[in-house]
């Protein structure tokens, strides 16, 4: 590797004031600029790389931050990575990325790892694993700022958020179907471990408040699994559909995974969607768009999610560099309904009992 030394000998300055041009310090200003502009071409020339660990020993930080999601397997997780991974890489910081695989003892023994490389920072990817403040409390490590993506933490102050308006998204979810004229509605509610799940129901239970709609015991079943699939969502319409208790004119997935696999339910049973059932869903993931149909659903900006996350993490960490006090803060994104072609206004044939359709398709009628 070329060092410093080596490049402030060909550039004909001081090694100073090379470090002073490269690092953009303040006193770069001084220098001319046809000087600075030979050094960074020179620099480029001979392929000069920062020592970044002698740089880490005079600045004493790592300019590595820890990223620990709960399960990289799931979409979600995988749009906030790649918000994250935009910020932090245009300001030259590394991370590195933990799976907790939502097992609690991988958690803490990830947090643990990270801790001791000595990162600048930590970004949590929360769920069911850190629905116990207590788990939380863990990582209250002096001088080491956390962004919790995912969980509102009012009551722990040394910890900053990003979460998503869940109350909001599920409002509109079911305000849209309501637009379109459907009365008799199922529910697939997430896993009460999940705190996004309670707070999407209480939304759901406002409007239905407001608008004086019954939400039905038999058409609300609870997701168990974390993370959710699709295959659990199609066993759930199945458990929906059986015995001929389908009366329902659509179906509020608690997210996308969820409501694919309703859909697939839906067409084994013979039922068309829209028209016969819609269904919506919850987050807009890649698939969400080129599934047949293409599925409505409440978008997380995820993506930016991820970004807003590592820039208070950056604004905390740059704050105590400047030796200035960091502020923990509290960010809270709005969701937004797409309208695709799962959802529809309630057919004719659906104004008839549901579960004669659904009989009638069964045995050839019309």
């Amino acid at each position: 590797m070329v060092t410093i030394r080596e490049l402030a000998k060909k550039c004909g300055c001081s090694a100073s004031t090379v470090s002073m041009v490269l690092n953009n310090r303040p006193l770069a200003r001084y220098i001319p600029a046809t000087t600075k502009a030979t050094i960074r071409q020179i620099a480029v020339e001979m392929k000069y790389q920062p020592n970044i660990f002698a740089q880490s020993l005079r600045a004493n930080r790592s300019y590595t931050v820890g990223v620990m999601v709960f399960d990289i397997t799931d979409p979600y997780c995988t749009y906030i990575l790649r918000g994250i991974e935009n910020k932090l890489n245009a300001a030259s910081i590394a991370y590195l990325l933990f799976d907790a695989q939502n097992n609690r003892e991988r958690f803490d023994r990830n947090l643990e790892s990270m801790l001791q490389r000595r990162v600048d920072g930590l970004i949590l990817v929360a769920n069911s694993l850190q629905t116990d403040p207590a788990v939380l409390e863990k990582v209250e490590i002096p001088h080491v700022p956390v962004v919790v993506i995912g969980r509102e933490l009012r009551g722990l102050e040394f910890a900053s958020t990003v979460v998503i308006n869940n109350h909001r998204g599920g409002y509109i979810a079911l305000e849209h179907l309501y637009t379109l004229g459907h009365r008799e509605i199922a529910f697939i509610r997430g896993p009460k471990t999940i705190a996004d799940s309670v707070l999407r129901w209480e939304g759901i239970g406002k409007f239905a408040k407001e608008a004086n709609l019954k939400i039905s015991r038999e058409w609300t079943l609870e997701l168990v699994e974390v993370p959710t699939t699709s295959a659990e969502g199609l066993e759930a319409v199945k458990s929906l559909l059986h015995a001929g208790r389908r009366r329902f004119s659509a179906v509020l997935a608690f997210d996308d995974m969820t409501a694919l696999g309703v859909i697939r339910g839906l067409s084994e049973a013979g039922l068309e969607v829209p028209r016969d059932c819609s269904v919506i869903g919850f987050d807009d993931i890649d698939a969400a768009g080129y599934y047949n149909p293409p599925l409505t659903t409440v978008r997380q900006p995820m993506l930016r999610m991820g970004e807003e996350a590592a820039s208070a993490l950056l604004d905390y960490v740059n704050a105590g560099q400047k030796k200035r006090k960091a502020q923990v803060v509290h960010r809270v994104l709005e969701p937004e309904i797409v309208v695709r072609r799962s959802t529809g206004p309630v057919h004719k044939a659906q104004k008839k009992t549901a579960g004669q359709l659904h009989e009638a398709r069964k045995s050839g009628e019309q």
